[in-house]
């Protein structure tokens, strides 16, 4: 039940992102690249904060060293570079949308890498997930149009393809090592490989022109939208399997609705009553097991 929960955090934070990240660029505030060097960089030094109140009991034997570095390639420098550049560019709406191929891409991987099997329940449920999710996304009207819709559409989708194998290629270290201290050297590792890439951006900030309210999206971005969503995700991982943990990412486009509703007073409409109970079912299938 733990590990559930904490998926539907990281994807709630995750949700909160789309909206907190695509204010900066669009009000000019920060470059996607700076934004990213100041959630990994934040995040990391939480994540060494944790190291007093979670002393690992194994050290991490350096033949693992190479299997980190990547996972830090794949998670922080390509991932999140890409995810954060794409969003820059298109819609918010788009880059929910496109990040739904995560979880097919985890299956199909998961079923060839761990070995897990792909059952009738798994695909019926990925498909309706993917369904709802489409008319939930499809039936929100763009306001603002983005910059280069094509290039951001694709940087998205790249973007996915490096976390999936960051979702697989990371669940045998967290059998290994424990999941605040995987991530630890992930984001350790992925800050000093971004470093290079982002301080061009980082040095344009305006900090004097930041409001009380800029102060506050920094806030959700680097700690509930980063820190808080990895180590929740992590530890879902760690719990369950790596497709099953993939098919909550359904469930990002259902926060966003909510949020959008709340601080954007935007109406529940029958396209998203009728999105979200195919998500539900999605998840539920993708979810049981089967009997015997």
């Amino acid at each position: 039940m733990k590990a559930h929960l904490g998926l539907l955090g990281t994807n709630l934070f995750f949700a909160i992102n789309y909206s907190a990240v695509k204010y900066f660029t669009s009000h000019h505030l920060s470059g996607p690249l700076a934004i990213n060097l100041i959630r990994i960089g934040i995040s990391g030094i939480l994540f060494w904060c944790l190291f007093l109140f979670d002393r690992p009991k194994k050290k991490i034997e350096k033949k693992d060293i190479p299997a980190l570095m990547i996972c830090a390639l794949m998670a922080i420098a390509i991932n999140q570079m890409l995810f954060l550049k794409g969003l820059a560019f298109t819609f918010p709406i788009h880059a929910a949308l496109l990040t739904l191929i995560t979880p097919i891409l985890i299956t199909i991987i998961a079923a060839r890498v761990l070995k897990e099997k792909i059952t009738a329940a798994k695909t019926l449920g990925l498909i309706l997930g993917i369904t709802g999710a489409a008319l939930l996304v499809g039936s929100r009207e763009a306001v603002v149009p983005g910059d280069n819709t094509i290039l951001g559409d694709s940087l998205i989708i790249l973007s996915s393809v490096a976390y999936t194998f960051y979702f697989i290629l990371v669940k045998p270290l967290m059998k290994k090592y424990s999941a605040i201290q995987v991530v630890r050297w992930i984001f350790t590792f992925g800050f000093l490989m971004i470093l290079p890439f982002c301080f061009h951006e980082f040095e344009g900030i305006k900090w004097q022109l930041f409001s009380s309210g800029d102060w506050f999206f920094l806030f959700l971005i680097v700690v509930p939208g980063t820190f808080f969503a990895y180590v929740f995700n992590l530890f879902g991982i760690q719990k369950l399997s790596a497709s099953l943990a993939g098919t909550y990412i359904y469930s990002q486009p259902v926060f966003a609705v909510i949020i959008a509703m709340i601080f954007l007073k935007e109406e529940f409409s029958v396209y998203k009553m009728t999105a979200g109970f195919l998500i539900a079912m999605g998840v539920y299938l993708s979810n049981r097991k089967k009997d015997g």
